[in-house]
């Protein structure tokens, strides 16, 4: 009697063992467990740790709660403005109903990779190829909520959509690097027209200040060559001022009219003495005395 009581308790014990191993299961921090009696969902998510199913009743299913990383192919398309490229995208979406994402729709991850395909073939025929291009912040919110509306039936939550890459043919980055290097020498020709006006309005100004004050012309002249010795590997020719030589025969006709004057001067004077010697009578001769021996007449 003892033995089958033993017998029948270890058999208790081992039984209990089997069911417990069967019925325990382990969800993880980031995964949320959802319950199948019979093929019927159980009403509540079972969270992250340790729980227990009915076994051969129940099946767990776990569904993983992280951000996912989807890359989107490369989708080839025609712009609005006639330009073919291919454009690829990521996507990033999470699960936040684990219910919904398995009962609502067979693989959600593969639902969401098709909807953003066909969203991005969308998006490339309604955009030009510069929005593509300088515009891709409008056109990422655009494509988010175009996947994010039918995904929120599935208990998808779309995170962010981004535009990675847009390729275009080789003869259309010809034209738009013809375009680009024109536009600049547009530019750089308006920059260099508007600072020749600019310099020209200044040359006026100090051509005008130095009609006023013509040393400072020479000033001038004085600090450009000043500038250019500097450099010392250059012969520099040195122009003689105009304005200098004039100073210079200015300064040699002054004495050559005073030498005129003095010698005018002189010239007048002796004219009046020569005239003055005319004028005078002639000297007087004395008369001799008369010799007592000579005969009267």
């Amino acid at each position: 009697m003892v033995e089958e009581l033993l017998a029948a308790g270890v058999a208790a014990a081992t039984g209990a063992v089997v069911y417990f191993a069967a019925a325990a299961r382990v969800v993880k921090q980031y995964e949320r467990g959802v319950v199948f009696r019979f093929g019927r969902l159980r009403q509540g998510v079972r969270g992250p740790g340790f729980t227990t199913v009915v076994p051969v009743v129940d099946r767990l299913h776990k569904v993983n709660m992280q951000i996912v990383t989807l890359p989107v192919p490369a989708q080839e398309g025609i712009t609005r403005d006639n330009v073919t490229v291919r454009v690829d995208a990521v996507v990033y979406f999470k699960v936040v109903d684990a219910a919904s994402a398995l009962i609502e729709v067979e693989d959600y991850r593969f639902a969401v990779s098709q909807m953003a395909q066909t969203s991005l073939r969308s998006i490339i025929g309604k955009s030009d190829l510069d929005d593509l291009l300088s515009n891709r912040e409008k056109l990422n919110q655009g494509l988010e909520l175009m996947i994010d509306s039918p995904a929120i039936g599935w208990g998808v939550q779309i995170d962010r959509v981004e535009i990675k890459d847009v390729s275009l043919p080789e003869t259309m980055k010809r034209s738009m690097a013809r375009q680009a290097e024109a536009d600049r020498e547009r530019r750089a020709r308006v920059i260099n027209a508007d600072a020749e006006l600019q310099a020209s309005k200044k040359l006026a100004e100090a051509a005008g200040v130095m009609a006023e004050q013509p040393a400072a012309l020479q000033l001038r002249l004085l600090q450009t060559v000043v500038a250019v010795a500097a450099e010392k590997n250059s012969t520099l020719v040195l122009p003689f001022p105009v304005e200098l030589l004039r100073f210079l025969e200015r300064a040699a006709q002054q004495p050559a009219a005073a030498e005129a004057g003095r010698g005018g001067a002189a010239t007048t004077a002796e004219a009046d003495a020569g005239d003055s010697r005319e004028e005078l009578p002639p000297p007087a001769v004395p008369a001799k005395p008369e010799d007592p021996a000579s005969p009267a007449v």
